[in-house]
């Protein structure tokens, strides 16, 4: 059975776990959940599963592939198609943008990718696997632990230290409190952020909560990373430090990382552009690095 879980309860269930109330270290909660996929703000709470389906060995490296992938919305006189018979390849080692102007369907798009939002017609193959084939419960798994996702404004919990906010994957996974404190503090050493893990996210600047949502996303190890509009509340220096840092950083041989972007500024570190347009990917560039 699904239970859908708003931020609120996550939030809750984040404070009780806090060390003295808390003697377990994690709470029981009335779902007793095994897998918690993060995304949106919503959570698919889960029984532990197995992916029964066919994998098809990817190819060359290849860790996404979408194929006439399509997406509308409405019918008859309302409907409107966000993403026509898109295909494309990403592949692990590789920083791969999405550009092009507002309502051209990039979101849309990554949210099919994502294992989100269900298409019309196409299908999305990762690591070989046809993730639409996948069930409820299998999906929620594949969110949490195969993908990262950096949203555009972050969506860091105010009443949650820096520390905690990171923590929050392996805390829904129903790992030990001090533990996950302990592998959140690391993580944000890793993005810069040595100790900053006691203070409260309005504290502090925009890159910097930036990197505490890239540190909450990476910290389960996601094969991809997907970031969605990431320096559009950024100013045009920090925008760039950020991509900077994640390429020089994040980006690794066994990683994939998707950036939606339509930020000019931030495209020379890019491997290799897509472009979109009235839900078509119109054209394709290699980076300028």
């Amino acid at each position: 059975m699904k239970y859908v879980v708003p931020y609120k309860q996550i939030f809750d269930a984040t404070i009780e776990a806090r060390p003295p109330l808390c003697k377990k270290g994690y709470p029981e909660t009335p779902v007793s959940p095994k897998r918690v996929s993060f995304f949106g703000g919503c959570c698919d709470v889960t029984t532990t599963i197995k992916w029964a389906t066919t994998v098809q060995k990817p190819i060359d490296n290849q860790a996404i592939i979408a194929t006439d992938l399509t997406k509308w919305f409405g019918e008859g006189e309302t409907k409107t198609i966000a993403v026509n018979a898109v295909g494309l390849v990403a592949h692990f080692g590789e920083m791969l943008f999405i550009v092009g102007p507002s309502g051209s369907g990039k979101t849309t798009m990554l949210s099919m990718i994502s294992g989100i939002l269900r298409p019309n017609a196409g299908k999305v193959t990762v690591k070989g696997i046809d993730i639409w084939t996948l069930n409820n419960d299998q999906l929620a798994d594949f969110r949490l632990n195969t993908v990262g996702f950096v949203f555009q404004d972050y969506h860091l919990f105010p009443r949650l230290t820096t520390a905690e906010n990171v923590a929050i994957p392996l805390i829904l996974k129903q790992r030990d409190w001090n533990e996950s404190i302990t592998e959140a503090t690391k993580y944000l050493e890793i993005v810069g952020l040595k100790d900053r893990g006691e203070i409260l996210p309005v504290k502090l600047s925009g890159g910097e909560q930036q990197r505490v949502a890239i540190a909450r996303a990476i910290i389960s190890s996601p094969e991809i990373l997907i970031l969605d509009e990431p320096t559009a509340s950024l100013d045009g220096d920090t925008g760039k430090k950020i991509i900077a840092f994640v390429k020089e950083k994040i980006l690794n041989k066994s990683r994939c990382i998707l950036i939606v972007t339509h930020d000019a500024r931030i495209n020379e570190y890019a491997d290799r552009i897509l472009h979109m347009e009235d839900g078509h990917i119109s054209a394709s560039d290699k980076g300028t690095q």
